[in-house]
């Protein structure tokens, strides 16, 4: 069985954002891993994904037949078909479909 190594004092730049929940336990883990290790939590979290997906037999073996473009790169401008709406933006602009109905007399 494979071993996850981090580097000390090691982190990454680059990213593409990628909003997820995970459980508070989950959350408190990776915090504490991240001080061990001196590194940001981001960089933590990518080499723990990058470290899942590796052990994933199945999914490699589909990685290796799937077509070259059917991932796009985060840095691509066509990566998002749809806009995204910022926290502000969502919190700032109410959403049409949640807007109360007329006062009933």
């Amino acid at each position: 069985m494979s071993r996850l190594k981090l580097i000390h004092g090691v982190s990454r730049v680059r990213r593409a954002k990628l909003q997820s929940s995970i459980d508070q336990t989950v959350a408190d883990d990776i915090e504490l891993l991240a001080q061990w290790s001196n590194n940001e939590t981001n960089y933590v979290i990518n080499e723990l994904l990058r470290f899942a997906l590796a052990q994933e037999e199945d999914f490699q073996k589909y990685k290796a037949t799937a077509p070259p473009n059917s991932a796009q790169p985060a840095s691509s401008p066509k990566a998002a078909s749809a806009p995204i709406r910022s926290v502000a933006d969502a919190a700032t602009k109410p959403d049409p479909s949640m807007t109360p109905t007329a006062a009933r007399a």
